[in-house]
């Protein structure tokens, strides 16, 4: 099939190139933007039947008039000295001035001295109440124009504000993101086009991959924003930056397969017409398999509850399938056209290559493959080790860059207010009948007296007296596992315990909603993970045309994946002190390294059944596959692992430690499981390693030769 796809791209290269360029125009002009079907709060991903989702939804109609996003205004000293009573007053009077000339998106400013002031007077908080969500985007202008409000009211005064709360974190969010979407994206250009000149010497062969994904990377988020529209879901803020990233970084890899089998065609003496054909047809298959390897992977997450792992799947999956098609066809078209001048100004296209390391390397690999394995089974298992000690960090405050407006107003509101002020807990009491203040008033203390509860606020009463309201603000940060743990279990117990007969309780509010997030992840976790695993062995199963060998790669790859996320939880949570790793993380990881370590074990195994399939024992395909597809691996490896290194450069967080997880993942499934442990397994399980598929007399032969050969198994 692959053979008839490069004839057919051979025959007619210009009509392929001005095909994509047609399609590319066209779709990029008639899709919406990606933008307007983002979504940067994770607890708006939850199904519906989740008690938070339920609770908003009760807070809609019992309470329509508070139901927009809120923020809160920590005011403090510029000197940081304790507020005065001139000081109180001017936040009367702040509150006032706001109000006359807030923005449309803003339905209020309050200021209660009683509630709001500090008892060691170090800060007050004023709050903001918006019309609407927090992702319209009138809402996130309101929170900037607000921000400059504060600072022109408050200029001479010798006060100073922050803005954090809900709307306020939405914002500053979606501008980090923004930021370093920019920053990685000119880091991740310039990596690949430096590597590919050292690897080619030439600008030709560095930008031929730049240009083909560039269009890829257009076509694939149009193709997405009209997905999102088309059926009605929306995306998390990650998936942009995710795209550009995953793109560039396999794409590269894909091409990179293309060019370097294209180039030991023509060494062998291929003409280029001929060399391009052959290359897609040898290398067409393992691209293919690699490729669908990694939307299989990407699809598994569409079983996900949560919504964000949901669309995140989908959106992924379009885009490597994307580049798949234009790998086996727009990049073949474009080497086609250009011919030997792919590789200018280099002159070594033509030269047989010397002796590399990896062939040393490969030698090394089926003379020794028992101390191999052991060597690299060793370091791994080590490494998983510290995934005992991983967990999962739910804060989104604790993703933005410490610089931030709304991290730094955080900061100072925990000087004079418990950090739950952020954020309280909603607890909803809901009757068929008109409920009774003494009832209200008699939960409400049952609910304080609850260990973790630092004060109620005054109870809220819908206008038909059947919901009530009751706002509970936390001793713990209320995105803190034990804010998590508390809203879920004793807090959640104790009111369902003390609700009057007849009525039903809910708990709302973000705490609530990421104890719901937490839950619905593990679940996820639970069913993407073994989903994942089992699609991986039947497409191995499938490519190789046998059983065992799937087994072993897929756990192999596992295990490196187990030993990244160990190696990563040992920096960041033990090394630099964080107190968790976002929860994204585990699937994030699991997907790109066992994914992307399948696509490398394919593209070695391919070579190992190819050697094999032309009578050479399995471990004279060993040094074979590590010779001529270790190359290919590296090279490839480096470039995507620098793609998701440039995340480290991002300034968020969130993408460091995805940045850090995936690079060290690929350089372990890359450089120590496909090149060193894969081989060497394959090179000391011989014929076993392709059962039940059927194998040649002559073949069968070779491997007892290969038994008693000592210039292959180093015994003399």
């Amino acid at each position: 099939m692959f053979g008839v796809i490069g004839r057919a791209v051979v025959r007619r290269p210009w009509l392929v190139i001005l095909g994509w360029v047609v399609a590319a125009v066209a779709i990029i002009a008639t899709a919406p933007g990606l933008g307007s079907v983002t979504n940067s709060d994770q607890s708006a991903f939850l199904p519906d039947e989740k008690e938070s989702s339920q609770a908003a939804r009760l807070a809609e109609e019992a309470f329509p008039a508070a139901d927009g996003a809120s923020a809160v205004i920590v005011v403090e000293r510029t000197d940081r000295a304790p507020l005065a009573d001139p000081d109180v007053a001017r936040l009367g009077q702040l509150a006032g001035q706001l109000n006359a000339g807030k923005p449309a998106a803003v339905a209020g400013v309050v200021f209660d001295p009683a509630q709001q002031v500090a008892p060691n007077r170090a800060v007050a908080l004023l709050a903001a109440q918006f019309t609407g969500a927090p992702e319209q985007e009138d809402v996130q202008q309101a929170v900037r124009d607000l921000r400059g409000q504060l600072d022109d009211v408050l200029e001479g005064t010798g006060l100073t504000a922050g803005v954090t709360g809900e709307a306020a974190i939405v914002v500053d969010n979606k501008q980090s993101f923004a930021d370093a979407e920019v920053i990685v994206t000119i880091a991740t250009v310039t990596l690949i086009v430096l590597l590919l000149l050292l690897i080619f010497r030439s600008p030709i062969a560095a930008f031929l991959p730049l240009l083909t994904v560039g269009l890829v990377l257009g076509v694939s988020t149009s193709l997405v924003a009209v997905a999102a529209t088309a059926f009605d879901f929306e995306i998390g803020q990650e998936l942009p930056i995710l795209l550009t990233v995953v793109l560039f970084g396999i794409g590269t890899d894909y091409i990179l397969f293309l060019l370097f089998r294209y180039r030991e065609r023509l060494r062998a003496g291929d003409s280029p017409t001929e060399a391009v054909i052959s290359a897609v047809e040898r290398v067409g298959e393992a691209i293919f398999s690699a490729a669908f390897a990694v939307i299989a992977a990407f699809s598994a997450l569409a079983l996900a509850s949560l919504g964000f792992f949901a669309t995140l799947g989908p959106g992924l999956a379009i885009a490597t399938a994307v580049m798949l098609l234009a790998a086996l066809t727009l990049a073949p078209a474009i080497v086609t056209v250009l011919g030997r001048r792919v590789f200018w100004p280099s002159r070594k296209a033509d030269q047989a290559p010397p002796r590399t390391r990896f062939a040393t390397v490969g030698a090394f690999v089926a003379r020794r493959p028992i101390p191999i394995i052991v060597g690299t089974v060793v370091v791994l298992v080590a490494l998983s080790a510290g995934a005992l000690t991983f967990k999962s960090d739910y804060d989104p405050i604790g993703q933005l860059p410490p610089d931030t407006e709304a991290t730094r107003a955080f900061e100072d509101l925990q000087r004079g207010f418990p950090a739950g002020a952020l954020q309280p807990t909603n607890v909803y009491l809901r009757a068929d009948r008109p409920l009774i203040q003494d009832e209200i008033g008699a939960m409400v203390q049952r609910l304080a007296a609850v260990d973790g509860v630092a004060s109620p606020m005054p109870p809220q009463v819908s206008p038909d007296g059947r919901t009530a309201n009751l706002p509970l603000i936390l001793t713990a940060p209320p995105f803190e596992p034990e804010s998590l743990d508390l809203v879920s279990g004793p807090l959640r117990d104790t009111a369902r315990a003390a609700a009057p007969s007849g009525t039903e309780v809910l708990i709302g509010g973000q705490s609530m909603a990421y104890a719901d997030v937490r839950d619905t992840t593990e679940r996820d976790f639970s069913v993407i993970f073994p989903v994942a695993g089992l699609l991986f062995v039947l497409i191995l199963a499938g490519l190789l045309g046998a059983l065992l060998a799937p087994i072993y790669l897929v756990a192999m790859v596992v295990l490196g994946f187990v030993g990244t996320l160990g190696a990563t939880a040992l920096l960041f949570q033990q090394g630099l002190g964080r107190t968790g790793l976002s929860f994204i993380i585990p699937i994030i990881l699991y997907l790109f390294v066992t994914a992307i370590g399948t696509d490398y074990n394919i593209l070695v195994t391919a070579r190992l059944r190819e050697e094999i399939r032309d009578g050479r024992t399995a471990r004279q395909a060993a040094a074979l596959a590590v010779e001529h597809a270790g190359p290919s691996v590296a090279a490839a490896a480096l470039i995507l692992a620098g793609t998701f290194g440039s995340l480290m450069i991002s300034g968020v967080p969130f993408f460091v430690e995805i940045g850090f997880a995936v690079t060290l993942g690929i350089v372990l499934v890359a450089f120590v499981v496909s090149i060193l442990l894969v081989p060497a397994v394959t090179a000391l399980v011989g014929r076993a390693a392709w059962w039940p598929g059927g194998r040649s007399a002559a073949t069968a032969e070779m491997d007892e030769v290969e038994e008693t050969d000592p210039a292959l198994t180093g015994r003399s």
